[in-house]
């Protein structure tokens, strides 16, 4: 990808720069309080692609978070397109009117700089990083499912007019750079022989051979490509994993939307699924003895089926009570007589967005196995043949969920398998 013209005002933030930047912004330094000399900045970004700082003062604390023009995981080799932060920040805006309670508040957006500055999460940590220390979230299942399923109910052909639609499609459709990374990365990569790839190696070079070779997968794969390329059913976060939402016991709030647009619901919901069962496979290896998290391992399952059950309930719920939308129009179905085909119907497009889900969730975990971006789940096990034992059962079993997702009855079917599937000793040559 060749480099973009940056706009003229852009240049990368440090903390000098980013103080005098805060101090312009009378809102902010308001926010912030005292003198601008005495606030305390820290670059924290521990992302892919970003600089992130943490902003506090006398008064208060925010967020800062800046594109830079590549690709941070790698370098300027691979540049990257600023607008994703416009696109961020429209997503935030959009989910900040549907979940206010889920998302960070937005106190200032600067396109020129590719800047947004928002509420500071504290003591929010990355749900990832809390459950890799088995701790327990009791209200996230219906928390997350909240944020599905209204983000994704009232971005959709049940809910809006068709031009309010089509204006929504249109809004997001030019963040094609970060969509190319996604079908690139994760749809496309893992399953051929390519410079980015990596895996536990030798432990999985004989596993990660035989995805190059199975045509069955690439045949599943690239169907779940095409339904990610051409079908624009909702407003999709594009990257809603355990690293991109942040938590307290009480508290939940989704971060990063930055791979936004409209696409198929399933990516979403399913990659949540997926990160969680890659965590379920995963704390094998962050025991301090044998069975240790059996406990909490139940935990992660049994809130992995609760995370769809409720979004189902919710979504349904939605569109019983919220018909305003030019698919399914309620004109035709206003009579009592066409309930139950209205309910067959939508007892139908939850199946198929289920059959997606498990697709989508099957994806994602093998790319966070053999593919360039890895979850830190599998990476923080030092042990490299208890941490390949780990990813090798993750990577049965999305095989199985990708290709024969159609199996599958039940949310609670798809835990019963990992609970099956850890069972498994791989042998490694």
């Amino acid at each position: 990808m060749k480099q973009e013209k940056l706009p003229e005002p852009y240049r990368p933030l440090d903390a000098g720069s980013l103080q005098s930047y805060l101090a312009s912004l009378p809102g902010v330094a308001t926010l912030l309080g005292g003198d601008p000399c005495a606030w305390s900045i820290d670059e924290v970004g521990d992302g892919n692609l970003n600089l992130v700082f943490k902003v506090r003062g006398v008064s208060g604390g925010v967020a800062v978070k800046q594109a830079l023009p590549y690709v941070r995981l790698v370098g300027e080799s691979w540049p990257l397109p600023l607008s994703r932060s416009h696109y961020e920040y429209l997503a935030l805006t959009e989910q900040g009117r549907l979940v206010p309670d889920l998302v960070p508040e937005i106190f200032h957006h600067d396109e020129s700089l590719a800047v947004i500055v928002m509420e500071l999460l504290e003591p929010h940590i990355i749900l990832r990083r809390g459950m890799i220390e088995a701790r327990r979230y009791e209200s996230f299942a219906e928390h997350i499912s909240t944020f599905m399923a209204r983000t994704l109910y009232f971005t959709s052909d049940m809910a809006l007019r068709a031009d309010r639609k089509k204006a929504l499609i249109g809004s997001f459709a030019g963040n094609t750079a970060l969509c190319k990374i996604t079908e690139d990365l994760i749809f496309t990569e893992p399953y051929m022989i390519a410079a980015n790839n990596r895996w536990t190696s030798p432990h999985l070079d004989d596993l990660a051979a035989e995805f190059r070779d199975d045509n069955e997968i690439k045949g599943a794969v690239s169907r779940l490509k095409l339904k990610f390329m051409s079908s624009p059913e909702a407003l999709i976060h594009g990257d809603l994993h355990t690293g991109s939402v942040m938590v307290t016991a009480a508290d939940t709030r989704v971060i990063d939307p930055e791979f936004a647009f409209m696409g198929p619901m399933g990516f979403d919901v399913g990659a949540m699924i997926g990160n969680f069962l890659l965590n379920y496979f995963a704390q094998e290896g962050h025991q301090d003895r044998p069975g240790a998290r059996n406990e909490y391992r139940e935990w992660v399952l049994q809130t992995t089926v609760q995370m769809w059950s409720e979004f189902e309930r919710k979504f349904l719920d939605l569109w019983r009570c919220n018909p305003m939308g030019d698919a399914f129009p309620r004109e035709l179905f206003a009579d009592t007589a066409s309930e139950p085909q209205l309910s067959a119907e939508r007892s139908r497009y939850m199946r198929n967005l289920f059959i997606d889900t498990l697709g989508f969730a099957a994806a994602k975990m093998i790319r966070r196995i053999l593919g360039l971006a890895h979850n830190i789940d599998f990476e923080w096990i030092k042990d490299h043949t208890v941490r390949a034992t780990c990813e090798a059962r993750a990577l049965r079993l999305a095989r199985h969920m990708m290709v024969e997702a159609a199996s599958f009855d039940s949310i609670a079917a798809v835990t019963d398998s990992a609970r099956a599937m850890r069972e498994w000793r791989p042998k490694f040559s």
